[in-house]
């Protein structure tokens, strides 16, 4: 399942790595208004979710997944076709939107509780925090090689294909439907493995009996939810903060940050480089955890082979490496599968030691450390300029770029929020998949979803605030809004941990 998602993944971050920056150029729209339209539509994609839940604990939750990724496809199909920047083409690329926002809502959610079913067995639930981890690490890798598969293509339909730079962003777009096609095939082709969690109630019902899981009063019932509920109204605040990564922190990458760099700094623009890292990480970690010498001398292996191309791409760099303000998008899936084995190392000690933080705590710690993000973010923009535009060739504004800040300050930023995101996101998920009330696994995943929705609606006070106020009370807003809710969230601790 995980595989599956990471097909699905990889084509929606292909999109979403240059859909700004395309609503901008295309149609000539304001910051303001393309971000309305950009988190309208990641509000979409994760609101539908609810609705998914609903059907699935009605028809089951593989009918929804497989209709989803159909539904998904054909709104890929229609965001593929370069239609101009008429009103036209805006209502086709609004339609398509929709269906993939739906598409997903019935896909997303309820691919997300047949995991966390897979963990109702007594016997394997101590090991559903890891599960998850292991799940969003595979999201991510999708996720990772996005932004340069977005970047590459349009380049080549650019260069080789003779298209126009705003057609040329519908091949990025194209790439989408290739990796439903991809997902697709993996979820049936391993299917058998997991086919007993894709049934609607009367076999979510079965799962819970075969897993002896007691039957909850109303009163207890009642305490899960509102617990939940809870929970999904922190996380808007932390989804609000985070998902400037496709807005306004683009925004900065596009108009603020250098677009050129040189030595061990280029290194990180290249993803393949990045993957070494990763192999180097595994390694390591595979190495001191094996037991066998065998193992230990192929991981050793591996970390030597890693780090002798590290060492031979870095002597092959000559002059300056050039890049364009999609890519910074690579760093938080890097992170986020860099990292997993050091977090699950991390709280797998814990554990053994009997001191892991409970799933809540977790969340809010996640909030506190998104607010360090944007508070480097703040102090770093003091004395910048306000954003500034100027005609396009027909006229439109376009974006200027008035400053060339070092492309270390949003790598470092990215590193920030992907610990927050390890901290919250696998974390919450796994909690709503253990706390929700057998009956209404598929709505409270839903619910996820939608406390996901409202925090990526809210994605749009980052285009509000772009050119409207300077930058430093820009990323301030998000500052004081993460440290808020952090705040509300330890002040319910207690009745959030009585659930657990």
């Amino acid at each position: 399942m995980a595989l599956a998602n990471t097909g699905e993944r990889f084509g929606y971050y292909t999109m979403l790595a240059v859909f700004a920056l395309f609503l901008r150029a295309n149609y000539g729209l304001s910051p303001a208004v393309a971000g309305t339209i950009y988190s309208s539509f990641l509000m979409f994609v994760y609101f539908f979710p609810l609705f998914g839940g609903m059907l699935a604990d009605k028809f089951g939750f593989g009918k929804m997944v497989t209709t989803g990724i159909i539904i998904m496809f054909v709104g890929y199909l229609l965001l593929s076709v370069p239609l101009g920047g008429d009103t036209t083409a805006l209502a086709v690329m609004l339609a398509a939107l929709l269906l993939i926002g739906f598409g997903t809502g019935l896909f997303k959610g309820n691919l997300q509780v047949m995991v966390g079913d897979l963990y109702n067995d007594p016997k394997y639930a101590a090991r559903r925090d890891s599960g998850f981890s292991i799940f969003y690490m595979a999201i991510n890798i999708g996720a990772l090689f996005a932004p340069t598969a977005a970047i590459k293509i349009k380049e080549w339909a650019e260069n080789s294909l003779g298209y126009s730079s705003n057609d040329a962003y519908h091949f990025s777009f194209a790439v989408a439907c290739a990796s439903l096609i991809l997902s697709i095939a993996i979820y049936y082709i391993f299917r058998s493995t997991f086919r007993h969690t894709e049934g609607g109630k009367k076999a979510a019902g079965k799962a819970a009996a075969a897993a002896n899981e007691p039957e909850l009063t109303k009163e207890e019932t009642k305490q899960r939810i509102v617990a939940l509920c809870l929970v999904f109204a922190v996380v808007i605040f932390f989804w609000m903060a985070f998902h400037q990564n496709g807005l306004s922190l683009t925004y900065f990458a596009d108009e603020f940050t250098a677009h050129t760099s040189e030595g061990l700094e280029a290194m990180a623009f290249d993803v393949w480089n990045l993957v070494l890292i990763i192999f180097i990480v595994y390694a390591g970690f595979s190495f001191f955890q094996s037991k066998t010498s065998k193992a230990r001398a192929i991981s050793a292996a591996v970390i030597v082979v890693a780090l002798g191309l590290l060492v031979w791409k870095y002597y092959s760099l000559t002059g300056e490496v050039s890049f364009t303000a999609p890519i910074f998008q690579q760093f938080n899936p890097f992170y986020v599968v860099a990292l997993t084995p050091v977090s699950m190392a991390i709280f797998g000690s814990l554990a053994a030691k009997g001191k892991e933080p409970s799933p809540p705590r977790k969340i809010a710690y996640g909030m506190i450390v998104a607010a360090i993000a944007y508070a480097l973010m703040m102090f770093a923009s003091f004395g910048l300029p306000m954003p500034q535009t100027e005609p396009g060739p027909d006229g439109e504004p376009v974006a200027m770029h008035v400053a060339d800040v070092t492309p270390n300050l949003l790598i470092l930023t990215y590193l920030v929020l992907t610990f927050g995101e390890l901290l919250l996101s696998p974390m919450g998920i796994s909690f709503v998949s253990k706390v929700a009330p057998p009956k209404y696994k598929g709505m409270m995943m839903g619910g996820w979803f939608v406390a996901t929705a409202i925090g990526n609606q809210l994605v749009v006070v980052g285009g509000l605030l772009w050119g409207a106020v300077p930058l430093w009370v820009c990323w301030s807003v998000f500052l004081v809004i993460c440290l808020i809710a952090a705040v509300f969230m330890f002040a319910m601790m207690k009745r959030l941990e009585k659930v657990c």
